[in-house]
């Protein structure tokens, strides 16, 4: 059973899907992706008067327009490494976790609209919120043992090592 609270924040445990390997589906999104921030960021160049020396702020720019900011943690024990991704207002329906032997990719994309009322008239804007994260990992995992759960925004991904790696209680953040 999912519960949800007045905020619409996702209060029970859900499974998003987990896929061993590269899928084509996965190259295919990154090159929309790709594709989407490439559009903006020309879009930018044109607006500051096509003036060259800028590209790397409008890339950047353009990205951040795209795609939402992901803060995750990475924790090591000796058997596992535990990823933990902020992932407010998505569900498990909306994320899609990618594992390879030393990467793990985190994409999502949910529509969203925003009601604005001017006068009488309503007006609806659709869109979409996305996010893609990947992570390289410090050694080669199981990729076909990998559990991910959601609760409360916040994504779990459980990912067993390959082999018995030395005593270690690393934690690394990133944004």
């Amino acid at each position: 059973m999912v519960e949800k609270s007045a905020t619409g924040v996702q209060t029970a445990l859900s499974r998003p899907p987990v896929r061993a390997g590269k899928t084509e589906s996965m190259s295919e999104r990154m090159e929309r992706l790709n594709d989407t921030i490439s559009r903006r960021a020309y879009e930018l160049f044109e607006r500051d008067g096509r003036v060259d020396g800028n590209d790397v702020r409008h890339w950047l720019e353009a990205e951040k327009e795209c795609l939402l900011p992901v803060q995750t943690s990475l924790k090591e024990t000796d058997a596992e490494f535990v990823m933990r991704a902020e992932v407010p207002g998505f569900t498990a329906s909306d994320l899609e976790v990618n594992v390879e032997p030393r990467r793990v990719t985190i994409t999502g994309r949910r529509e969203s609209k925003q009601e604005t009322k001017e006068g009488e008239t309503l007006t609806v804007q659709g869109g979409a919120d996305e996010i893609f994260r990947s992570l390289e990992l410090p050694s080669e995992v199981i990729a076909t043992k990998v559990s991910a759960t959601l609760k409360d925004g916040v994504l779990e991904i459980q990912i067993p090592k390959a082999e018995s790696g030395k005593s270690a209680s690393v934690e690394t953040q990133a944004a």
